[in-house]
């Protein structure tokens, strides 16, 4: 595989593309990066200065697995580049728990340092639950993400038989953001739809987020062709171990660049065209499972 001069870089530099396609379509649009807090800063490997181009293009940061995956987690280096980012925006946690016991722990634990929390409890590995419980809930008006409490990630709508089901139980919560796939049975979500689900419960307005997966193609997407397969067409870089409906890309190629944004039938401007307030963009940190033999 011929490999980009410097992999970060190059992710960086699509991230910073992909928020300015869409802050010309609408300005107050959020990017928000998942995992790969690394590359908000120069030196990749601590918390150093800012990368200034790239963390003004971005509004908040995503991040999978800070305390908890499963079992405790060791801290490193990435909570204090982590605790530097969210002085100016807002992080979002999602630890995963095998022990439902520990959720109050991890609340306080991602709250102390000014985190969301989003506690995926032992059922809710695959982000398919609406939970019962929502802490810090409040009844304000969320217009910036930095006015959040606390959020749904919800990316997988597969418990939910219909789309009507869907948009009810999301709208009867108080959740002030709702991170959630543009897709439900393969088409998208409209304008209609998200403003039902723009308003919370209990009459407060909140942010509405669209997943989008810009490190690897996903099999069943509207832009992934059947007779597709590694290496043809050539940005299809390596099959995503694990995952079997996925494949790393060459996320530098143009090819890849115009399926995600730039023109009216990529996936950004469908994420737009429907009413989402933002787009949460995940593996952003294949360039480092690209070159990984785990992977």
């Amino acid at each position: 595989m011929k490999l980009p001069e410097n992999p970060e870089e190059s992710m960086c530099e699509f991230v910073i593309q992909i928020s300015q396609y869409a802050k010309q379509q609408k300005s107050d649009f959020l990017i928000i990066p998942q995992n790969g807090i690394e590359l908000a800063y120069t030196d990749y490997n601590s918390a150093s200065d800012f990368s200034a181009e790239f963390t003004n293009a971005i509004d908040g940061f995503g991040i999978e697995a800070l305390f908890y995956d499963g079992y405790e987690l060791p801290i490193y280096d990435r909570l204090t580049m982590l605790q530097k980012f969210s002085e100016n925006k807002q992080v979002l946690v999602s630890d995963y728990l095998s022990d439902n016991s520990l959720y109050q722990e991890v609340v306080d634990k991602n709250t102390n340092e000014g985190f969301l929390s989003f506690p995926r409890m032992s059922y809710n590995y695959d982000y398919t639950h609406i939970p019962t419980t929502i802490y810090n809930e409040n009844s304000y008006d969320i217009l910036k993400l930095n006015d959040a409490k606390n959020y749904l990630y919800l990316i997988n709508a597969s418990n939910f038989p219909t789309k009507q089901e869907l948009i009810t139980n999301l709208a009867n919560t108080n959740f002030d953001v709702i991170l959630i796939d543009l897709f439900f049975h393969g088409r998208p979500l409209t304008q209609e739809d998200l403003q039902k689900i723009k308003v919370k419960e209990n009459g407060g307005k909140r942010l509405v987020i669209s997943y989008v997966n810009i490190g690897s193609a996903e099999k069943y997407r509207y832009y992934f062709n059947s007779n597709w397969r590694v290496n043809d067409p050539h940005w299809l870089a390596k099959p995503y171990k694990g995952y079997e409906n996925e494949i790393f890309v060459k996320y530098w190629s143009n090819e890849w660049h115009s399926i995600i944004y730039g023109n009216d039938n990529s996936y950004l401007k469908k994420i737009i065209n429907a009413g989402f307030d933002g787009a949460y963009l995940d593996n952003v940190k294949s360039y480092h499972y690209l070159f990984s033999d785990e992977f």
